[in-house]
């Protein structure tokens, strides 16, 4: 009974300290100086996607679609995706290795394989890259009706 109590005891100590904030160090938390300016927290790149699903809809058992979705970079830095993995391995992200500059469009394309998929098919994409948060999720989703039913 004591070792239990003392693991919950140890759990719950792990926990509180994992809810904490960091406030910062003594430098960081100093107010500015009178006379000097102080710099927003420039540097970062932000992904903006035009459409984070999409629906292919009705589709037959064995067809290959896909889609291309466009994303801004709102940020102030160049955008570089690091990687992009799918849900499944049906479905294949492509996209440049380039980085995009702030303001500027990029595309990232998604393609569906349902050849042994039937039925509702959800499927998501993370994207990570060097953004603000760092990951982005997208989806996508398909009914899959056998070669002979009617859609």
């Amino acid at each position: 009974m004591k070792k239990i109590a003392f693991v919950l005891v140890v759990v719950m100590v792990f926990f509180s300290a994992c809810n904490q904030k960091h406030t910062g160090t003594a430098e960081e938390n100093r107010p500015a100086e009178t006379g000097k300016t102080v710099q927003a927290d420039t540097g970062h790149a932000r992904i903006h996607f035009k459409e984070y699903q999409h629906d292919f809809g009705n589709i037959a058992e064995g067809e290959i679609v896909s889609y291309v979705f466009e994303f801004t970079n709102t940020g102030s830095a160049p955008l570089l995706i690091k990687s992009v993995s799918a849900s499944c391995g049906c479905t294949v992200p492509k996209y440049s290795k380039k980085p995009v500059p702030p303001g500027s469009t990029g595309e990232l394309e998604v393609v569906f394989n349902s050849l042994g998929k039937m039925g509702a098919q959800h499927k998501t994409i993370a994207v990570r890259a060097n953004t603000k948060p760092p990951v982005s999720l997208l989806v996508i989703t398909a009914n899959v009706k056998g070669k002979n039913q009617r859609t």
